[in-house]
């Protein structure tokens, strides 16, 4: 979808959003905010109220998906990723501080965000029966659903990453500066799987070329999610929900997608073709930018192509600036796979899983010719096979990483030292007890330095586009118009596997983790089924999608011995009595009266 822009009459409507939130604006608009009876009068009419529904939408575009700290809260700090060459770079989201308070406000947008698009879908639902031109109560509750579905979505965000939060379901009439928290639980039985039931219900099946919009699929899908995820406050109330939903979605993808247009691309690297970015079939809900229609800054729009790739240009053979657009000429990201991430990849039988190679691209090819310098042949430890006269030329290969399990690994890591390019040897980025390894001991001359090739490793290419605009090359600002995908069809499987485990015992849930292995040309997993049989599988197949961080919650698997286990870099740092929910922003709590008892514990 196209959303309209912030226009005057957009402005107002969400100035009037923003004072009405929580009482505490988290930007400033220079309109005036209407009056109770503008505001009725402003969205009486269909069309006006159709402009209150897009601004649901807006936090969205821009503060969460497509955007870094979305990424940092879903995905950093968890068994999946440390940060780059596993540097101090982020420490409050990937290392929890690394044993220094994180800062108070790294959440700060995002929480303004969400109460902010609360506030928005608020105002819609509370308005709607004074709209007088609704064809029928079909289309009144047809729009009505986006606002619930926005509310559940924004609200599954504030108490998975807060925890208790202040519970609004109608428009204040005052401000309110003692706030009080609702549990989680409490806010996913009043409120979250409610607004996703009437969603699932009212929501259209489909709306040719509006991408971008909440459709029916977007609301069981969230539901199927949601009701899983009360598993973590121990209860098995909503089990069975999610379990059914999950297997109405699986059902009708299995048979044609008649009933509600669900779809799963027969072959895993069409998933993130870039190619099918715009309209994914497989995506049940995808955040929507635009050039024509954009609500945010061009250069805030999707933003995630940047943040999974090494520093490839740290090699000279390659070059960053002016190819910062080019599909795999990313460099400097700041997300470093695991150890871990990258040791599920491995079957039983050492061989590689195909989404390795489908997700991580492994190889970069010269786009500047180089000649080796005195400093590089030391740096990157050459023998004597490569001189100040030996190059790598435009289009050959300028770096390769290499692991056991792949064809000719021997013969290449045996040569590595010998050859003009870089041949990463993964041994040489981590060590045996899943740390990164963070220096190299030189052949050629005994010194122990800092690792000259930790600057390169596998780097996720799920989020690569050719869908540009060249803002300021000279500021290097680019606006990427992919859609974000929040949520796609093979996770459905995943829940109903996880549901199916609670519930049963197991005894069907190898089945569905089957059909996304089949589809990604894996093997089918034998024996019987574990969480952690889960875990990798939501790794291998959703690493980087906004899932880990909950995926974690739900399973008991956000703690210090977990982590450690599996990613030692960050569990050194997690403590289990704070850090399983984010602080709540200072900015925030200093406005309020009760800020202290509003905090939450250790913050």
């Amino acid at each position: 979808m196209k959303f309209n822009k912030l226009n005057k009459y957009n402005k107002i409507l969400l100035s009037t959003i923003l004072a009405a939130s929580m009482g505490v604006s988290s930007c400033s608009l220079d309109e005036v905010n209407p009056s109770g009876s503008t505001m009725n009068i402003l969205i009486s009419q269909k069309d006006g109220y159709q402009k209150a529904i897009n601004n649901c939408y807006f936090s969205l575009q821009r503060y969460f998906y497509g955007k870094n700290g979305m990424m940092f809260l879903t995905e950093a700090g968890t068994d999946l990723w440390t940060s780059r060459q596993n540097a101090k770079t982020y420490e409050g989201y990937f290392k929890y501080g690394q044993g220094a308070q994180i800062s108070l406000n790294n959440a700060k947008d995002q929480w303004n965000g969400a109460y902010d698009g609360i506030g928005a879908c608020n105002l819609c639902i509370e308005s709607v029966d004074n709209v007088t031109d609704f064809a029928s109560t079909d289309e009144k509750n047809a729009l009505v659903a986006e606002a619930h579905y926005m509310r559940a979505l924004y609200y599954y965000f504030l108490v998975e990453q807060f925890g208790a939060v202040t519970l609004n379901t109608t428009l204040p009439s005052g401000v309110d500066l003692s706030p009080t928290k609702t549990e989680p639980l409490e806010i996913y039985k009043t409120t979250i799987i409610p607004d996703l039931e009437f969603a699932a219900k009212w929501l259209p099946i489909s709306r040719p070329g509006e991408e971008g919009r909440a459709l029916r699929k977007s609301a069981m899908g969230l539901l199927a999610k949601a009701c899983l995820q009360t598993k973590e406050y121990g209860t098995t109330e909503y089990l069975q929900e999610a379990l059914e939903t999950s297997k109405a979605l699986i059902a009708d993808c299995e048979s044609g997608g008649a009933k509600y247009a669900t779809y799963m691309y027969p072959t895993i690297n069409q998933v993130f073709a870039n190619a099918n970015n715009l309209e994914n079939k497989e995506s049940l809900y995808s955040v929507a930018f635009s050039q024509a229609g954009g609500s945010t800054n061009l250069w805030q729009h999707n933003q995630d192509y940047q943040l999974f790739y090494g520093n490839v240009a740290k090699f000279p053979a390659i070059l960053y600036k002016g190819h910062e657009t080019e599909i795999g000429r990313y460099s400097d990201g700041l997300f470093m796979p695991s150890k871990y991430l990258l040791d599920v990849f491995v079957n039983k039988d050492n061989t590689l899983d195909p989404r390795y190679a489908a997700f991580f691209q492994t190889e970069w090819t010269a786009n500047n010719a180089y000649q080796w310098t005195a400093d590089n042949l030391k740096m990157y430890d050459r023998t004597s096979s490569v001189t100040s006269s030996s190059k790598v030329n435009v289009g050959d290969v300028a770096i390769k990483i290499v692991r056991p399990q792949e064809a000719a690994y021997s013969d290449l890591v045996s040569n590595k030292l010998n050859v003009p390019y870089l041949v990463i040897d993964y041994k040489d980025l981590y060590n045996d007890d899943m740390t990164v390894k963070m220096t190299y001991t030189r052949l050629n001359d005994g010194s122990t330095v800092e690792n000259p090739f930790y600057f390169f490793y596998p780097s996720l290419n799920k989020f690569n586009s050719s869908n540009f605009t060249v803002i300021s090359a000279s500021k290097n600002r680019f606006a990427c118009d992919a859609s974000a995908i929040t949520m796609r069809m093979a996770e459905i499987y995943l829940i109903a596997a996880e549901a199916d485990l609670y519930l049963n015992g197991g005894s069907g849930s190898a089945a569905y983790i089957n059909k996304v292995r089949k589809r990604a040309g894996a093997a089918d997993i034998q024996g019987s089924v574990t969480i952690q049989t889960i875990l990798d599988e939501r790794a291998r197949e959703l690493a980087g999608e906004y899932t880990r961080f909950y995926d974690l919650k739900r399973t008991g698997k956000l703690s210090k011995a977990y982590l450690t286990e599996t990613n030692p870099d960050v569990g050194a740092y997690f403590n289990d009595d704070y850090y399983k929910v984010r602080p709540i922003p200072q900015s925030f709590t200093d406005v309020i009266k009760n800020g202290a008892e509003y905090q939450n514990p250790g913050y």
